[in-house]
């Protein structure tokens, strides 16, 4: 679309929510700008301009936001490009636009240097969410646009990128914030460009079935239309086929084939009832409903009553429909199917409904992670996106209140939940009149009196313990108070030492004492102390030791320097030659993972672990659920210049049960140069023979030459890389 058109359409779809004026300034601000050059390309190489007018119809057509929010979307670029100041936009727009316009440029300016975010900068992100909740809406509604031009993109590694983000960041934003549809539209994107073989066959299977999909919806909703008719309902009823991306996980975690999987869709039966009927109503479908088709008690899932924290409301039920198939039904109001679809954004329409203050309870949680200063990037994720749960529990006070947890949330959690002080000092609880330890996970229904002692103090293991961001957080304050008054008693006590046996201490010697020791940091050092791991009378007589040899060190330095040769340096398997890392890094020290055995020629990705970085192919059985998890851990990776080394490759051989076979295949890897037989399994069974057979080769060319010979090799059925 050219982006008169664009523009025409956004017009359309935001009707009066501008004021008067506004277009005419809209239109004054960005010709000015065009003018002077504003607009250009980003680092993804889209039209600035097209972008911004996509990305404010998405915010209004699909998210729902007003005009406050269109017009940053619209307007922030010429701040970001300094064109116009935000006092200028305050003055003609209002202070809510500027806010806006501020917290963008903010979160982009993240992206100024990098096409995918850095972790290190996902704080930034976080606090521009919790100042506005619009900015992170509206950074949602540019990752769907960009998610959909994609595939105009010319850098297969920004694809990449940019799918991963959406996978482990944008996605589970988006389904905390209620936006369902969206969320659904980014994990099946996400799959396309990560996995474009599987996404285009369930693509298929879909395509296949859908005209008996079709009929079979048609033939289960109508005897419940029929129905509903009669009791003057109004209502309406739709069929959805789940998403390619939770079919996909589905024949993934149930390790099944397409065919045997029944749930394909749900049906939505959606009432257009006032708000004071609309329980009464959505519960007279669901009878109607049951009483047509046998529930299962099991699925039967009641968010009217307690909507979830996001503020999602609907009653789900799976029942048997025709031919033995499980159908999930969904039923809910008109009000409540708008703020599925359009989540948090919805809610500012229905302001002061059950469900508002549950989100508010979710953003002060936020708040509360932000301010633990001290975490790591890496844990500041992980404890964010421990309240992106899916699933809720509901527990109660023994005085009746009510509390929303993740599922599996422990005794702990409910104790931090209720007060940081009752958490802190927990020893157990009493659930139902039975007595249970502080690592027992809840249910819901549970009613929990916490029990406390004066001497509990949080211990390490209670972070394996704790699934909530406030308990964990809370946790770890405690734990580094600890540490830095067993640091601070350990100091004095060593320092005391080294006075009593008239010893001057050296604070680099002692350093390098400590290193030697292969303690990780100080703080590790000192805690042993305080905690009597560590004897400070050893500590002090091995600190003499090595001053001793030291000295003795230096003087024979000192005597032999004139004859001392450097070793000639050998660099281990010509790496820094053969593989570049991130922003055309070379020569860092990396491993091949054994979960894939990469070779030189695949494509890889590189993934910073414990055990520093480990190089995977891109294919690896394990990507998808490190790109999903830990997709702020992977650093691109590709492999340069010419392979220096050999690489073990196994292969797995499927042919008749033929001793002649096996003699064959060894015969043509001894004939091929630089190509080593490294080891060779063989199994037969019913006349095949199943053979995995490892190689020493140097790249993919030499495999791809090897597996064509092989499979020349009379009565051989088929070969494959493991």
């Amino acid at each position: 679309m050219s982006i008169d058109v664009i523009y025409r359409s956004l017009l359309n779809t935001i009707g009066d929510t501008l004021l008067s004026d506004d277009k005419r300034k809209v239109k004054q601000y960005i010709r000015s700008a065009v003018a002077q050059g504003s607009y250009q390309t980003d680092v993804y190489g889209l039209d600035i301009l097209t972008r911004n007018f996509n990305t404010a119809l998405i915010v209004a057509d699909e998210i729902g936001l007003k005009r406050a929010a269109i017009l940053a979307v619209m307007l922030y670029q010429l701040v970001f490009e300094q064109s116009n100041s935000l006092q200028e936009i305050e003055k003609d727009f209002g202070a809510e636009t500027a806010g806006i316009i501020h917290g963008l440029i903010k979160t982009h300016e993240l992206y100024g240097k990098n096409a995918a975010i850095d972790n290190e900068h996902f704080r930034t992100l976080l606090v521009s969410f919790a100042e506005d909740v619009r900015v992170i809406l509206i950074m949602i509604a540019e990752r769907l646009y960009l998610m959909r031009m994609a595939k105009s993109l010319s850098s297969d590694e920004q694809r990449l990128q940019i799918a991963a983000e959406a996978s482990y960041l944008y996605a589970p934003l988006s389904h905390k914030l209620g936006l369902y549809k969206i969320k659904s539209e980014l994990e099946d994107l996400s799959l396309k460009f990560r996995d474009r073989e599987k996404f285009d066959f369930i693509k298929s299977k879909l395509n296949e079935t859908k005209r008996s999909r079709d009929k079979y919806i048609a033939g289960f909703i109508a005897p419940i239309e029929a129905k509903l008719q009669t009791l003057n309902l109004n209502f309406d009823i739709k069929g959805r086929t789940k998403s390619i991306h939770s079919i996909h996980n589905k024949l993934l975690k149930q390790k099944i084939e397409f065919e045997k999987i029944y749930d394909l869709f749900a049906i939505r039966i959606i009432l257009d009832t006032p708000p004071e009927k609309g329980k009464a109503e959505c519960w007279q479908v669901y009878s109607v409903v049951t009483d047509m088709y046998q529930p299962n008690p099991k699925r039967m899932k009641d968010w009217l009553s307690v909507p979830k924290s996001n503020g999602y409301e609907s009653l789900h039920t799976t029942v048997m429909g025709p031919e033995g198939r499980w159908v999930e039904v969904q039923i809910r109001t008109k009000r409540m199917d708008e703020i599925a679809e359009k989540g948090l954004a919805a809610h500012w329409k229905y302001k002061g409904l059950k469900g508002e203050s549950g989100l508010d309870n979710w953003l002060n949680n936020v708040r509360e992670v932000l301010e633990h200063k001290e975490d790591s990037p890496t844990e500041l994720i992980d404890d964010f996106k421990m309240d992106l749960y899916d699933d809720e529990i509901f527990v109660f006070t023994p005085k009746g209140d009510l509390f929303k947890l993740p599922k599996n949330a422990t005794v702990l959690d409910f104790a931090f939940a209720i007060h940081t002080k009752i958490g802190s000092k927990c020893v157990s609880a009493r659930i139902n009149g039975k007595n249970v330890s502080i690592k027992h996970k809840l249910q819901t229904g549970d009613q929990v009196d916490i029990q406390t002692s004066p001497n509990q103090t949080p211990k390490q293991d209670w972070l394996n313990m704790a699934v909530t961001s406030k308990a964990r957080v809370k946790i770890k304050q405690s734990l580094k108070e600890q540490a830095t008054k067993q640091v601070e008693f350990a100091k004095e006590l060593l320092h005391r030492r080294f006075k009593n046996r008239k010893i001057e201490e050296d604070e680099s010697k002692l350093m390098r004492l400590i290193k030697k020791m292969a303690y990780k940091n100080v703080t590790d050092f000192y805690a042993a102390i305080a905690l009597n791991h560590l004897d400070v009378n050893a500590v002090i007589d091995n600190y003499l030791d090595q001053e001793k040899r030291e000295q003795e060190n230096t003087e024979h330095a000192d005597r032999s320097v004139e004859h001392y040769n450097a070793p000639e340096i050998n660099n281990l398997s010509g790496k820094e030659d053969v593989l570049v890392i991130d922003k055309n890094l070379t020569g860092i020290e990396y491993t091949l993972a054994k979960c894939c055995n990469p070779i030189f020629g695949d494509e890889i990705f590189g993934f910073v672990s414990t055990q520093g970085i480990k190089i995977h192919r891109l294919n690896c059985p394990n990507a998808k659920s490190m790109f999903e998890r830990y997709g702020y851990r992977i650093v691109k990776s590709c492999w340069a210049g010419k392979s220096g080394a050999n690489y073990p490759v196994t292969l797995k051989v499927v042919g008749h049960d033929d001793i002649g076979i096996v003699t064959n295949i060894t015969s043509i890897i001894s004939k091929e140069n630089g190509m080593t037989l490294r080891s060779i399994n063989v199994d037969s069974k019913d006349g095949l023979f199943q053979g995995s057979i490892t190689v020493m080769l140097s790249d993919t060319s030499a495999m791809d030459g090897l597996i064509k010979k092989i499979k020349a090799v009379k009565g051989v059925k088929s070969v494959s890389r493991y």
